[in-house]
């Protein structure tokens, strides 16, 4: 899975990395530029600030077809979609101002960032904190629809199948249910949620108030898909192709640009 449980909270796996080599980074400036305190920390914040301006503009510049549906889901900062090329020369940039009066400074700056952009990516290549899902095909789990009427998981493949795990009592759930909903209605693609450890009452109580309609809406009251899939948290996605293999899957709030970049696929 790509993201890592601390009790009630989630955090993407891309961002603990890329937290700690910031951390690491300020570390090494510390000791290799030759900078006044003030300036040097004017440099680091100005990079930080920059780096997630730049990515996230590279981002939305790249899947613009995705964000020109919904133009303020660019400004949803906390959703995944940040590219760290852009980022990457965004940083740069920033410190060739910023430092343009300071040769050496400048150059051992353009190194350490090169050295930690490496650090990231072999990180990110690595993955030591990430697990891989319990599951590789679509799972043999019957459970009951809203109707009580049993629905095997694995007779749903004949088709792409997006199966999200969600509560009523998660925010992010709730926030992509309506994109869940809107990707249900294409075709070739099956939309599952599965909600984990609510009554019958709850769940259509929650789908009737915001006028949510899904063919395949699910009750697992005991979690054990949550179990099956070894799933840090809610919610989590999983993408399997029309022949029950399972392609990608992410802990967390998922975007449009992303579920577009699956389906495409």
């Amino acid at each position: 899975m790509d993201a890592l449980a601390l009790g009630p909270l989630l955090i993407p796996l891309p961002r603990l990395y890329a937290f700690a080599v910031a951390l690491v980074l300020v570390l090494a400036s510390q000791a290799a530029l030759r900078l006044p305190r003030l300036q040097r920390g004017r440099w680091f914040n100005g990079l930080l600030l920059t780096w997630l301006i730049a990515a996230r503009l590279g981002h939305v510049s790249m899947h613009w077809d995705s964000y020109a549906a919904a133009p303020l889901d660019a400004l949803k900062f906390w959703q995944p979609g940040y590219s760290a090329a852009w980022g990457m020369l965004g940083a740069a940039a920033w410190s060739v101002w910023f430092l343009r009066h300071r040769l050496v400074a400048l150059v051992t700056a353009q190194v350490l960032l090169a050295t930690a952009f490496a650090v990231w990516l072999g990180l990110m290549l690595w993955n030591p904190l990430g697990s891989d899902s319990q599951v590789q095909t679509l799972p043999e789990l019957t459970l009951e629809n809203l109707d009580g009427d049993p629905v095997t998981l694995s007779s749903l493949q004949g088709e792409t199948v997006v199966l999200n795990l969600w509560a009523s009592w998660c925010p992010p759930c709730l926030r992509e249910m309506p994109l869940l909903a809107e990707t249900d209605a294409r075709d070739g693609v099956r939309v599952v949620v599965v909600n984990q450890g609510e009554s019958l009452l709850q769940v259509v109580r929650y789908l009737d108030a915001h006028a949510l309609d899904f063919e395949h809406a699910l009750l697992d009251p005991q979690q054990r898909l949550m179990a099956l899939t070894a799933a840090p948290g809610l919610p989590t996605t999983l993408l399997f192709d029309a022949s029950g293999r399972l392609v990608d899957q992410h802990v967390g709030e998922v975007s449009r640009a992303q579920l577009d970049a699956w389906l495409s696929r």
